[in-house]
């Protein structure tokens, strides 16, 4: 049972469905209703800087991020913090290397962006492979979640009730994939993220006024709620039963920088920008977006340790994913008034649209490549038809609805069968995925001249096989308490994230791959890389035929 008064899951209830109705509606409403491909895949590019901006942060603040994120900072302290501006940092990187090249590179995809220089079926199977494979883990977590999440909040147990919302959940996500498409799934994005902060940042003035706005008097009580001493204020805590703590740190680190910036779902919206000059306006709005969200869950997340205690966090979730709302609810003190359950409701509908939004673009990102990449380019399952022979718009879209569809059920097939284990080790594999295997392949494909077809496989499919192979091993996966194998020991890595290892064996694939292509190759690829570099880098070119060639 979630502890919370029938007065506030009943208005949590009704906002959760009239959430549900209005967003769909919106989805209707906006979504394409003509057979055009930049509709569906860019909204047609009409989304302002500031809209476009609010929608590149919601899809970058997912709902794991919200509540893995306050949860570490609750139960971590110092390093919960560090990591969470590792999030933020995360998106000033991408603003300041990736976002323009991207945007120049590019144009519905990330198999786009890679087969820019490098045009083939391989790297568009690899590019599309690389994407589902990195987001699925972040669906399953979301929606795995989501039964678990909605029995907090709404006060039930039964186990088929969780299922039922997954698959429930999931059925609503899918749908506004498929018939909102980009513009659709934006405005829900743009909804989520003004809900979000708006209702974080009145619980964090909240727990402030309980400390007397001393900021210092509430990390002193966090400090005492953590069981820890001045340790939770000190960096160490975290990594503490690992055999390197500050390498520890560090390897996630740079997995949440790297990986968080490549993510697919979020790359996809440099594309719905007009130009390079509107990306940096977009990410202009996204970073102070990101940078306000995590000062709001470092304070609820302090607050929630200072007020209630980091074992009653613990207790309820030993990953601490009840901390935004356990803060939340003790905010308001044990006597709540109307107002203040209305208050509530707003942040348990907040957290609501989050997880419908976040799975809802990582599916449409999924479905993109799959009808864009896969079928239209790569020309899968098409026997052997003229290479004249494209896909008419219609039929594009009509199978970017249908993939929508199938990665979608598998998602929730899949996140049925592992809602009862531990879904860190799936949060950590994503971003090992983007910061291994997608950042090393951008990073080279948009600015190592010499680059070759064989350097871009051999980063996407050895950085994706390195985490699938460490990843196992790691004591997130098994040999602890709180694993996924909790009664199993095959923990052998010495960390907990394989950054460490994966990120700087996915660069050198890239180089082993280019040396193995020969001179020849190297230099034709530099040639042709210097063709197209103003292009990339600064926009300065853009020819129709460069267009209709991706």
């Amino acid at each position: 049972m979630s502890g919370f008064s029938s007065s506030a899951q009943a208005m949590s209830l009704v906002a959760f469905t009239t959430v549900v109705t209005i967003t769909m509606l919106l989805c209707v409403l906006t979504g394409p209703d003509r057979d055009d491909l930049d509709e569906f895949y860019t909204g047609s590019r009409s989304l302002s800087p500031m809209r476009n901006g609010l929608a590149i942060a919601g899809d970058y603040i997912s709902a794991a991020t919200v509540l893995s994120g306050c949860g570490v900072i609750a139960l971590a302290g110092y390093d919960g913090v560090v990591l969470t501006l590792s999030v933020c940092l995360s998106l000033v990187l991408l603003m300041f290397l990736l976002a323009e090249p991207l945007r120049n590179a590019g144009r519905f995809t990330m198999g786009d962006a890679l087969a820019r220089r490098m045009p083939g079926r391989a790297v568009r199977i690899a590019a599309c492979a690389t994407t589902i494979i990195a987001l699925l883990p972040l669906m399953l977590v979301q929606l795995a979640g989501s039964g678990d999440l909605l029995a907090f909040i709404l006060g039930f147990s039964n186990e088929s009730l969780k299922t039922g919302c997954v698959i429930g959940l999931g059925a609503l996500m899918i749908s506004y994939a498929a018939v909102g498409g980009m513009k659709g799934t934006a405005l829900i994005q743009i909804m989520k993220i003004v809900m979000l902060l708006g209702s974080g940042a009145v619980v964090a003035v909240l727990i402030l006024n309980r400390f007397d706005w001393n900021p210092g008097a509430l990390l002193d009580a966090a400090a005492q709620g953590s069981g820890a001493g001045p340790a939770f204020l000190e960096s160490g805590l975290q990594f503490s039963g690992g055999a390197n703590p500050r390498l520890d740190m560090i390897s996630s680190e740079l997995t949440v920088v790297l990986g968080g910036a490549c993510l697919p779902h979020v790359t996809m919206r440099m594309y719905t920008a007009r130009s390079a000059r509107q990306v940096r306006r977009s990410l202009s709005w996204a970073v102070p977006c990101v940078a306000l969200f995590v000062l709001v869950i470092t304070v609820i997340g302090f607050g929630a340790t200072a007020l209630i205690g980091r074992a009653t966090i613990a207790g309820a979730d030993p990953q601490g994913n009840t901390a935004y709302l356990l803060g939340s609810q003790a905010a308001f003190g044990p006597d709540v008034s109307t107002t203040e359950t209305l208050v509530f409701t707003t942040v348990t509908t907040a957290i609501f649209l989050t997880l419908l939004a976040s799975v809802a673009g990582m599916i449409l990102a999924c479905a993109n490549s799959l009808a864009h990449d896969l079928f239209a380019h790569a020309r899968l399952f098409r026997g052997n038809r003229r290479h004249t022979d494209e896909l008419t718009p219609r039929r594009e879209m009509l199978l970017a609805r249908v993939s929508a569809l199938a990665v979608g059920a598998v998602a929730i097939l899949l996140a049925t069968l592992v809602q009862h284990r531990s879904l860190q080790p799936l949060i950590t594999l994503s971003f090992c995925l983007g910061a291994s295997a997608l950042a090393p392949a951008l990073i080279h494909t948009l600015f190592w001249r010499r680059y070759t077809r064989t350097g871009l496989l051999a980063t996407l499919i050895g950085g994706t096989l390195t985490v699938l192979l460490l990843m196992p091993g790691t004591n997130l996966v098994s040999g602890s308490p709180t694993a996924a194998f909790p009664d199993a020991d095959f923990n052998w890595f010495p960390f907990t994230t394989t950054g460490l290892v994966s990120i700087p064996l996915g660069f050198a694939y890239g180089w082993l791959g280019t040396v193995v292509s020969g001179r020849r190759k190297a230099e034709e690829q530099r040639k042709q890389y210097e063709a197209v570099e103003g292009w990339i880098l600064a926009g300065a070119v853009r020819r129709r035929s460069d267009v209709g060639g991706r």
